[in-house]
């Protein structure tokens, strides 16, 4: 989704777009597509409406995280940036990895430092698809950093549920609608946007990629699991799809359990009418 600021109303429009693949769009799922879906998205605005980068804020949910930080790393003048139950990449929803590899899917991990604009990001606490970890850890390598919404007890698809995630987007807006001079005084006098801080409980802040030449580095606490990653692609393949492949298999065993009932139904009905008919002959 891709939000458009006016010069004095709150939000007065938003574009909302399905990836390939997704809703009514048409097309595979697949990284790719997801990030020339976004440029597409961002294209039209520009070029069909005379858009400028500083009057966008992108806003990126779960996997949708990947392509709205891939195209704000590349949008140094973007207003602000949303980011709701986001992941740190795709493997690393999978497997504890420290370092990112070249296999890896939606590496935010080492995009997010790369965004120059206010970033706010909301997250469950109670997440069972991407632990809340990740959101924190992404909030620990912003550059401009705005209040956290942790939301205690949230999971990963319920959040806009709860008062706080509107009451709090709301201010981020108002906040972000400000001009930078605007902003930074207000940050000197309220706190209101952190500083950058350094953490040690965060991955390394600048790392090397093995899809950067790298030779591969012995690890002597290296998981089980790990010693057969490369095997693993068509894992990953399968989580740029999405995580809501959950629910949605979910509704489908619904629709499957459904269709079974009804089924049985019509075989039962088909039965007393077989009986009623033999009785009726033999009568």
């Amino acid at each position: 989704m891709i939000s458009l600021l006016g010069s004095e109303d709150f939000v007065p429009f938003l574009l909302m777009y399905d990836y390939s693949g997704y809703g009514q769009s048409s097309g595979k799922p697949s990284e790719q597509n997801t990030y020339a879906d976004i440029e597409a998205a961002y294209k039209c605005l520009e070029e069909s409406y005379g858009t400028k980068q500083e009057d966008i804020i992108l806003y990126g949910q779960s996997v949708g995280s990947g392509p709205t930080l891939d195209l704000a790393a590349r949008l140094p003048q973007l207003r602000a940036v949303v980011l709701h139950s986001p992941i740190l990449s795709g493997l690393r929803v999978m497997y504890p990895v420290k370092r990112t590899y070249w296999f890896d899917i939606y590496k935010n991990i080492d995009k997010i430092p790369l965004v120059n604009c206010p970033v706010l990001i909301i997250h469950g606490t109670s997440d069972e698809v991407v632990d809340c970890s990740h959101g924190k850890q992404l909030w620990e390598l912003c550059k401009e950093k705005y209040e956290p919404l942790w939301l205690k007890g949230g999971n990963h698809c319920d959040l806009e549920l709860y008062p706080e995630y509107i009451r709090h987007l709301k201010k981020f807006i108002s906040t972000v609608e400000k001009s930078p001079s605007q902003r930074y005084s207000s940050r000197r006098s309220t706190d209101q946007f952190e500083q950058p801080r350094k953490s040690t409980d965060v991955f390394e802040v600048s790392r090397k990629s093995t899809d950067r030449r790298e030779k591969p580095r012995q690890s002597t606490d290296r998981p089980e699991k790990l010693k057969n990653l490369s095997s693993n692609v068509d894992k990953l393949e399968k989580l740029r799809i999405s995580f809501d492949h959950v629910e949605r298999s979910r509704r489908s065993v619904d629709c499957h359990e459904k269709s079974r009932k009804s089924i049985d139904h019509q075989l039962e009905r088909a039965r007393k009418s077989v009986d009623r008919l033999d009785r009726i002959r033999t009568g």
